[in-house]
């Protein structure tokens, strides 16, 4: 098995600043309504870009930290639930921005967990030989699929890219992921959904739906987050054979402070332990724990040996929970 390891970090996020303020002239809710349900001050939307042009400027950001030149990649994997396109898929529209010729390029749509389901996938491909050197991106321009006119969804999201860029290091077998756990409940799959292309066609009797918007039962995944994160927590510390106080920082889907909170309660934790970036991005789903390593690392936060646990949480239901090593 060959060695893996994390050689960079980076993101780009929106152009625009909205803040609680600002959506309180669009619908009904306040600065205080929001931030107290949700930790949500303010997020960034985009205005000029879509998500292959987030992902394509961390992308060049990624390729200079790590001075990998774009012809050195041999994949690269997009999670995102708001692509450009249907097909091409983005990490292929990213491919040619960059001009990364030599690199294999696809898409991963696990929405909020989407980010940690490609890291451990590419992993693979690096511990097995198969491939020397991987970006993987999550980005969102979720902007889209919002209606601006549903307060109970409008004032969560907001769009940005983040990523990383992992390579091998030899062959001696050492991994920066030392325990991982994925997992989907496809039974409740309604409970957030967004993008919908219903049966419409000519030879169909099927009446036309909007199912555009993202649409959200929120109590269903309140539940299924404070449920499910503290015990895929808890199974990667059991296989790494790791407790607490080896572990750094966790870093979550940077869904809503309140799940987080309770999240903490169940694990028996301080808040300390957690990087919130919520405040100031929102749910950026599948960009949104990339973003936050991102901007520990560019705080200096991330030193070698730490060791973090990641875990993301979403629609399908999806959810997972990877330790690595930085």
């Amino acid at each position: 098995m060959y060695n893996s390891k994390i050689v960079a970090f980076d993101s780009c996020i929106a152009a625009k600043t909205v803040t609680n303020d600002d959506l309180s002239k669009l619908v009904e809710t306040s600065d205080e309504w929001i931030a107290s349900r949700t930790g949500i001050k303010q997020r960034y939307i985009s205005d000029d870009k879509n998500t292959s042009e987030l992902c394509s400027e961390t992308a060049v950001k990624l390729l200079k930290k790590s001075n990998i030149s774009p012809q050195e990649l041999d994949l690269i994997i997009v999670a995102t639930t708001s692509p450009d396109y249907l097909t091409p898929s983005t990490a292929c529209i990213v491919q040619g921005m960059i001009g990364a010729s030599n690199a294999c390029a696809y898409d991963i749509n696990a929405a909020c967990s989407g980010f940690v389901f490609a890291l451990i996938t590419a992993e693979k491909f690096i511990r097995c030989g198969v491939y020397k050197n991987i970006m993987i991106l999550g980005a969102e321009t979720l902007s889209k699929l919002i209606d601006w006119t549903d307060r109970n969804t409008c004032v969560l999201f907001g769009d940005g890219a983040g990523g990383v860029i992992i390579s091998s290091s030899g062959a001696d077998g050492k991994s920066f992921i030392l325990a991982e756990d994925m997992h989907a409940d496809g039974l409740h799959w309604h409970a957030i959904t967004g993008g919908e292309l219903p049966l419409c066609n000519t030879f169909a009797n099927a009446p036309k739906k909007d199912g555009h918007f993202i649409k959200m039962n929120g109590r269903e995944v309140f539940s299924f987050a404070t449920r499910s994160v503290p015990k895929s927590i808890n199974i990667v510390l059991e296989k790494a054979g790791l407790g607490f106080d080896d572990i750094k920082y966790i870093v979550p889907h940077q869904a809503n402070a309140r799940i987080i909170e309770i999240v903490a309660k169940k694990l028996g934790l301080s808040m300390d332990k957690f990087y919130l970036n919520t405040d100031k991005f929102g749910n950026t789903s599948a960009a949104s724990i990339p973003l936050a390593l991102s901007e520990m690392s560019g705080a200096k936060l991330l030193n070698s040996g730490d060791k973090i646990i990641l875990s993301g949480f979403g629609g399908g239901f999806t959810w997972g929970s990877v330790i690595i090593e930085i």
